[in-house]
């Protein structure tokens, strides 16, 4: 269980390096509790601490937000509580049983390092299309409380414009060999349990409409949804255009949609006869990225 101060640690450094931004609002205490395996009680004590140090301040109805990028010490200041820790950590590696010389090495060696942190700036989620790139770094959002940008497989020349890529398994060997510079994340991802579900209990379907933004996301999706949902009856599929839905939508029994098209989804169908289609990372993929993101910072 990690306690506020660790969790405070690793915020700072990320609003110093600037993974959350002057007036972000950061994740709930329940939010970021679930993503850190933590109680919002501890959270909330991690921000209150945050805020007595003028890094967040808290607004009534948003929550916890940035406040500013770097702490308010002075150099003195920052010097004392650097010693201080410095001291400790010391203390604890001689109480390991190393010796000057292996202090040395290693502080040496960990220096090499420093520069990591301020490398993970950018991220970015990858995906055959941008559609389904947009609702794997939604996913993530979600679950880890990290924010990405999105590229498609075509362009993976952009890798060099991003610290570290969010990257499905079945494209991984595709960037290990193209992209030099990136951190490559594996991702393993599935179609939410609440749809699947969701479907299952709808005993009179028959049919089944997918609704796309984009024309490229069908192929993908579509056998997304009949490898999961192991769906009897016909599934259609189709992309939205202008501010138009497929024609099949009023034949089919349930309409089931991204995302990135839900804007047009919701305000043209009622609510009962649609489904919105979501990912889920999976709980490897979770530790992966938490243990890059959060742990090694």
């Amino acid at each position: 269980m990690k306690t506020a101060k660790h969790i405070s640690d690793r915020i700072r450094l990320m609003i110093v390096t600037k993974q959350f931004q002057v007036g972000e609002v950061l994740p709930s205490t329940r939010v970021l509790g679930k993503q850190l395996s933590s109680s919002f009680h501890t959270v909330r004590k991690a921000y209150q601490l945050l805020e007595m140090e003028g890094l967040l301040r808290s607004e009534k109805g948003r929550g916890f937000i940035v406040n500013r990028q770097n702490t308010v010490l002075d150099k003195t200041e920052r010097l004392e509580k650097g010693a201080e820790k410095f001291r400790q950590l010391l203390e604890e590696l001689i109480g390991y049983g190393l010796d000057e010389d292996e202090v040395d090495e290693l502080f040496q060696e960990q220096l090499s390092y420093m520069d990591w942190p301020t490398r993970i700036n950018t991220c970015a989620s990858v995906g055959k299309s941008k559609e389904v790139a947009i609702m794997l770094g939604e996913a993530i959002r979600k679950q880890i409380g990290v924010k990405s940008s999105v590229i498609t497989t075509d362009e993976i020349g952009k890798s060099v414009n991003f610290d570290a890529l969010f990257v499905p398994l079945q494209h991984f060997r595709l960037f290990r060999s193209e992209s030099e510079n990136a951190v490559l994340l594996p991702i393993q991802y599935f179609l939410s349990p609440d749809l699947i579900f969701g479907v299952s209990e709808r005993s009179a379907i028959e049919s089944i409409g997918l609704v796309t933004r984009d024309e490229e996301s069908i192929p993908e999706l579509l056998e997304e949804l009949k490898l999961n949902l192991r769906f009897q009856g016909s599934i259609l599929a189709g992309s939205i255009y202008g501010r138009s839905l497929p024609l099949f939508v009023h034949d089919v029994d349930l309409v089931v949609y991204t995302r990135p098209c839900s804007a047009i989804v919701e305000k043209l169908l009622p609510e009962k006869k649609r489904a919105i289609l979501e990912f889920e990372v999976s709980a490897k993929s979770v530790e992966i990225i938490r243990s890059e993101l959060w742990d090694q910072y």
